[in-house]
């Protein structure tokens, strides 16, 4: 039977295995926190605790097993490794003798483009990190695509553009009162439905490609600030005002997202997986998401 483990059992993870447990495979996974993990038990999934500190017996017990891998933990830049990747770092032995592994994905990001003025890139589009967090992002692909030749795995890298969803969109923040118009002279950024990361992953269980890395964002780069503003007519809101991105006081998270500009071409999921985005575009995205 085939059965699905996520290191990090989190929004992703949760799209798409529900689609694979109705076609008869188990699944399993790590959540930090105990409520986390109660609530993914009392959707049918097992799960287990994993830090990234340090290994655990809950973990080596469910791996048993496993065909399918599904990893979205962030690295580590502190780490000594030369990756900072928490699962090599503690489970690629584990990994690597399971035997029963047929495919890995890795859930990466966008941002190993960094800065690209604006520019479109694609999955020929070297990486141009532009901070530790997307260096580190960088070197943990790296290693998992060395893991995949080593092992003979197929291993398969998803750069994951901006993710909204059910729960996890401008209109939450819009309720929320949070929501805010930043305004940069030619700033765009790609995003993606979850329920099309979902069918991208599908996708790719069903025609495993060694070492095949697949940009996953949807058909229309968009300001961040129309996105918001979009938002808000949908609902008969006034949308907020226009911040100026030098006046808007960001945190140096947030303030990370804005320093690269780059638009995402996706014609690889179609072309080689053949995945028709249900969501191509925020507008359509937003208005299945219309409270």
């Amino acid at each position: 039977m085939s059965r699905l483990f996520a290191f990090g059992f989190g929004y992703s993870a949760q799209e798409l295995a529900p689609r694979l447990l109705a076609r008869g495979w188990s699944a399993a996974g790590t959540a930090r926190d105990q409520a986390k993990r109660e609530a993914l038990r009392t959707k049918g999934f097992e799960a287990a605790g994993f830090s990234g500190h340090e290994p655990s017996p809950d973990v080596d017990r469910l791996l048993a097993g496993t065909t399918h891998l599904l990893h979205s933990i962030p690295p580590n830049r502190q780490d000594n490794d030369g990756h900072g990747d928490h699962v090599l770092t503690h489970y690629a032995e584990i990994l690597a003798e399971l035997g029963s592994l047929e495919w890995v994905g890795y859930l990466s990001t966008v941002g190993v483009y960094g800065d690209q003025q604006g520019a479109w890139v694609s999955e020929e589009t070297p990486p141009k990190p532009n901070s530790a967090r997307t260096e580190a992002r960088v070197a943990a692909e790296q290693a998992w695509l060395d893991f995949g030749a080593e092992t003979g795995v197929p291993v398969h890298i998803f750069r994951l553009a901006g993710i909204y969803g059910p729960g996890r969109s401008v209109f939450d923040k819009l309720e929320a009162g949070t929501a805010r118009r930043i305004n940069k002279q030619g700033q765009v950024f790609s995003r993606i439905h979850v329920d099309d990361i979902a069918s991208v992953l599908e996708a790719s269980i069903a025609q495993p490609r060694a070492g095949a890395i697949y940009n996953v964002a949807d058909d229309e780069p968009a300001a961040p600030g129309d996105v918001v503003a979009y938002a808000a007519r949908m609902i008969g809101m006034e949308p907020p005002p226009e911040i100026d991105f030098e006046d808007a006081n960001l945190p140096p998270m947030v303030r990370s997202f804005y320093e690269g500009s780059r638009k995402i071409g996706n014609a690889r999921i179609k072309s080689e997986l053949g995945v028709k985005l249900r969501y191509p575009t925020f507008r359509e995205g937003l208005a299945a998401l219309k409270p």
